[in-house]
């Protein structure tokens, strides 16, 4: 048979002598069908890099057989291990996987929404901006049937699946091991709280404050969760009087910075300020010193949240009930606290 650009069904059944419906079954290894006659068509199959027809084999079953996913930041690695492991699921069921960028901006976000719809996906992973204040974007998805699950970054506003790690017991964890130190005057660099990992971490914070009797001081708790907002909120901080013993930031870039910063005011990290971030990516082996964090599981994550989402897509009820599923941490102990 004279190769062409496509190979299809049809080509290959013509050159066994047997009929379409035949191949067909044979490459989805139906039971009536015998090993030799499946070996025989895989084989000619290979030989001319035969691929199903994805928009054929979209219109039949309805489905395109695509995830979208929504992230706020590529560069960050605990999104891309996320990634890893929603692909690492996604690819063995036979999907592809379309990924945006809402860079933290709700109207990006609100854009790649539209993207992934209008490209027919099946359903959408997603993990909310921290500017994002207004969710109709995601409300709609559900109001049209389309599957939506929230990782890491989820909302209350927004009835569906979640799967989160325990950031109330991380940052308890977190906390709690600065104490344990001899930390007494600590400072949380806090998330956004219309994010609920905002909420839970320094829910966590003031839990461990409480069960050793420290008094929380709200002005020890601060808005701040970048590298670029640490460098100058530490500045302020130590600028303004303020000696903190110990900070617990709400991730490992904003923990980088308040080392940075630390240094620069001529104190020793961990001797007389011990630092603790919360991902345990990259980060956290490149600093100096090396980052004591809590470890968010990001490829687990990934990898649950794509098993949850398939699930809801090869469902045939649409009125199931949202389920959320908590990751447990641990605590990565590095020389940030330890001295």
């Amino acid at each position: 048979m004279e190769r062409k650009s496509q190979i299809t069904i049809k080509d290959i059944a013509r050159e066994l002598g047997i009929s379409p419906s035949t191949v067909s079954r044979a490459m989805k290894n139906h039971p009536d069908i015998s090993q030799k006659t499946k070996d025989s068509v895989r084989d000619l199959a290979e030989k001319y890099h035969y691929k199903p027809n994805a928009v054929a084999l979209s219109l039949r079953s309805s489905k395109t057989h695509m995830i979208g996913v929504v992230i706020p930041k590529v560069v960050h690695f605990f999104f891309s291990s996320v990634i890893s492991g929603i692909e690492h699921v996604a690819n063995d069921a036979g999907y592809n996987v379309l990924i945006c960028q809402s860079d933290e901006n709700e109207e990006r976000e609100i854009t790649s929404i539209q993207t992934l719809t209008s490209s027919r996906v099946d359903g959408i992973l997603a993990s909310v901006s921290k500017d994002t204040t207004d969710f109709t974007h995601f409300k709609e998805l559900l109001e049209n049937n389309i599957p939506l699950v929230f990782f890491d970054r989820a909302v209350s506003e927004v009835n569906t699946d979640k799967v989160i790690i325990d950031d109330l017991e991380g940052a308890f964890k977190a906390t709690e091991h600065l104490i344990l130190k001899g930390c007494r005057k600590i400072i949380h660099l806090a998330a956004p709280q219309n994010l609920i990992i905002g909420q839970r971490r320094m829910e966590g914070y003031i839990k461990a404050l409480k069960k050793h009797a420290i008094p929380v001081d709200e002005s020890l708790i601060i808005k701040c969760d970048s590298r670029e907002e640490a460098l100058v909120v530490m500045r302020n901080v130590y600028e303004s009087g303020v000696r903190p013993d110990g900070v617990f930031a709400v991730n490992d870039l904003t923990a980088s910075g308040v080392l940075k910063v630390v240094k620069q005011f001529g104190y020793r990290v961990p001797e007389d300020v011990k630092v603790v971030g919360f991902s345990d990516g990259f980060v956290a082996y490149v600093t100096d010193p090396t980052l004591t964090t809590v470890d968010q599981h990001g490829f687990e994550m990934g990898k649950e949240a794509a098993l949850l989402l398939l699930s809801r897509i090869n469902e045939t009820i649409t009125n199931y009930s949202p389920v959320t599923k908590v990751i447990p941490t641990n605590l990565i102990v590095r020389e940030s606290t330890e001295g």
